[in-house]
């Protein structure tokens, strides 16, 4: 289901938009139609009123929590099934974030990723990101959502400017609390900035040579490292907001003195933060996490020399859930016919 269909199929039961505005508020932020129940019987068309209980339970079923594994940090990774049967991953942040997938795998088959293993199987319609967000508003407060979990953003493009703009509108999200991350698409960078709600944007840079990220992100657009930061610079000064560059520590493989730099070279005295992140460890994927410590002083050395980095985990590490490893463990139990059950309780 598209945004853009449910408010045709709400306006051909008598809405107007103020009505249509009001339906849709309810769903993004989970609140109960029994929460102002008079309201709604006095302001809304007779038909709609009908309607509302059994269009309102369609559009839970559009993402329905499977398994929630919650993590040492406050974080809590959502297995969520769609209407479909299909499984996709939500995760929720500390600080009421929420990251949240765009589509079902991905085409751009990061070598250090496991949603990208099994390619794109195909795209989630901007009703399905958008039940994410109601789904998780159902368990806690979501006051800042990221377009960061399965899929490339930028490979759904129409799906997902109609999700920011329906969460930036009814949806009660602050535009710079909607960040979009992409690998860095030309299609991305036309398009983000010409909509009612101009997102945050984040890009995945990982490297800045430009042979290795050929290598670690085998199907992501031609651009190298230096066309990606100069069109992000354009877009954070035309938007106000700051790029956020993702950085996937990978010992041994982009955490050398080249590398640091490199990235000097590339963000000293742009408008950015550098994000680091060490990595998610994937028994299945060659990739080792280098320790903290590590990651610590390559974030400090990098702050001495002018760059803005900031070191961060991925949310969950605890629970072994990195992006796309609790579907594919899923999917693994379903074939063996064994109950997924969260990894905390496992262990």
């Amino acid at each position: 289901m598209r945004i853009h269909d449910l408010q045709q199929r709400i306006a051909a039961l008598g809405a107007n938009p103020a009505h249509t505005q009001r339906v849709l508020r309810h769903w993004v932020q989970a609140i109960p139609l029994d929460r102002g129940r008079r309201a709604l019987e006095h302001y809304l068309p007779l038909a709609l009123r009908e309607a509302l209980p059994a269009l309102m339970a369609e559009l839970a079923g559009l993402a329905r929590l499977r398994s929630e594994h919650p993590g040492e940090d406050g974080s809590a990774r959502l297995l969520v099934d769609l209407a479909d049967g299909q499984m996709v991953e939500s995760v929720l942040l500390p600080r009421d974030g929420l990251c949240v997938s765009s589509q079902l795998g991905c085409a751009v088959g990061c070598t250090f990723c496991m949603t990208g293993r099994g390619g794109l199987l195909r795209q989630l319609t901007s009703g399905e990101i958008v039940a994410q967000v109601a789904l998780a508003r159902s368990l806690r407060p979501v006051k800042k959502v990221v377009f960061m979990g399965m899929g490339e953003p930028s490979h759904n493009l129409d799906n997902v400017l109609e999700a920011i703009e329906l969460l930036g509108t009814v949806g009660n999200i602050g535009h710079k609390n909607l960040v979009f991350s992409t690998v860095g698409d030309p299609r991305a960078f036309e398009r983000l900035g010409a909509g009612p709600v101009k997102p945050a944007l984040a890009l995945s840079l990982h490297t800045s040579k430009p042979q290795l990220r050929e290598a670690l992100l085998p199907r992501a657009p031609r651009l190298t490292p230096a066309e990606i930061v100069e069109a992000g610079e354009r877009y954070a000064r035309a938007s106000g907001y700051p790029i956020q560059y993702q950085w996937t520590l990978l010992d041994g493989i982009n955490d050398g003195e080249d590398e640091l730099d490199g990235i000097v070279a590339l963000l000293k005295g742009k408008y950015g933060v550098l994000n680091m992140i060490p990595y998610n460890s994937v028994p299945e994927l060659p990739y080792v996490r280098p320790s903290w410590d590590k990651a610590r002083e390559i974030a400090r050395r990098l702050h001495q020399r002018g760059v803005l980095t900031k070191l961060r985990d991925s949310a969950g590490q605890d629970v072994d859930g990195g992006c796309g490893q609790l579907r594919a463990r899923a999917e693994g139990a379903l074939k063996r016919k064994i109950p997924l059950r969260p990894v905390a309780a496992d262990r």
